[in-house]
């Protein structure tokens, strides 16, 4: 590892990687760091990801790798533990030192967040347990899988009628489990029954697994309903502890007066709101796929290219003035 670099990636999962492909492609010094924990490593594959369709997530971090490998770029396993802003060099005004775990003190250019976020999970016992297997939260990334099946929908949130709707258009067996009745009105309840959808008003005890395999949910009332696969949203929070030191913060996201996520805000390309700090994927768009994703660390990392041509030129212009 150097003592610095142009550009330092956060995170080395779809954004992150796509970032650095860019970026090594055009001949910059990258260092990605990644800690090895992508959002998705529960899941069996990718999907919707042209070219990839059905990859495991591990599949597609280790083809990356290679990938960005190939052009200079160097990764690492590691955390980033904190972030500040340095002088830079005098023409280019924009610097950074990053600490990371081992405790090495790296100093960059610029910084690609990419550190993606943590899904916090409705506190039903054994819904965690299966999480991205039997447990699921999106009919794009999970619904051809379970077609056909029995599946329940957790109903934590008012937005929560929408996804019953989405996971009906794949299978005829569907099952509403309604939290809290004020998060349905009359006329949700009456679409429900048009499309053949039960609801089962009250809270779920706990979810029931036999080994590795879903097998239903138990209800307070003492019912067992028996499912395939149930879909529950999460609330997903913002990886960006370690940014503490540059004064950069997540901004809730809401739906309605639904919070369902924390995220760094950036325009679009990528830079947050502190100069030459760009940021892709779910740390910035909770809802992104994978492929969204990628696209997006495709845009950061060229974003990023482009401002350090300009700093570049600031430079060589200066340099050409001095010896004038």
């Amino acid at each position: 590892m150097r003592d610095h670099y142009d550009v330092i990636v956060v995170g080395g999962a779809a954004a992150g990687l796509s970032a650095a492909l860019v970026l090594g492609r055009s001949r910059r010094s990258v260092l990605v760091v990644d800690s090895g924990e992508p959002r998705n490593a529960r899941a069996e594959g990718v999907h919707n990801y042209l070219g990839r369709e059905g990859a495991s997530p591990a599949e597609l971090g280790s083809v990356g790798r290679d990938e960005v490998a190939a052009y200079g770029v160097e990764v690492t396993t590691g955390r980033i533990v904190a972030a500040s802003a340095t002088d830079g060099d005098g023409v280019d005004p924009v610097g950074f030192s990053v600490t990371l775990e081992s405790g090495a003190v790296v100093a960059t250019r610029r910084v690609v967040v990419a550190s993606g976020a943590v899904d916090v999970l409705p506190e039903v016992p054994g819904l965690a347990e299966q999480w991205g297997r039997g447990v699921v939260h999106c009919p794009f990334c999970h619904g051809w899988e379970i077609r056909d099946q029995r599946i329940g929908v957790l109903v934590t949130s008012p937005i929560g009628a929408h996804q019953v709707l989405m996971f009906r258009a794949l299978s005829e067996d569907v099952t509403a489990f309604v939290t809290d009745p004020a998060l349905v009105d009359d006329t949700t309840l009456a679409g429900f029954a048009a499309r053949g959808v039960r609801a089962v008003t009250g809270p779920v005890r706990d979810v029931v697994s036999d080994g590795d395999r879903l097998t239903g949910v138990s209800l307070a009332s003492g019912e067992f309903v028996a499912l395939d696969a149930l879909a529950a949203a999460s609330t997903a929070e913002a990886r960006i502890g370690f940014l503490e030191g540059l004064g950069l913060e997540a901004t809730d996201q809401f739906m309605g007066d639904h919070r369902y996520a924390s995220a760094l805000t950036v325009d679009a390309a990528g830079q947050t709101s502190v100069r030459g700090v760009y940021a892709a994927g779910n740390v910035a768009a909770p809802m992104a796929t994978v492929i969204a994703s990628a696209a997006a660390g495709t845009q950061a990392g060229a974003a990023v290219h482009g401002d350090l041509v300009q700093a570049d030129l600031a430079r060589a212009l200066a340099t050409a003035s001095a010896s004038a």
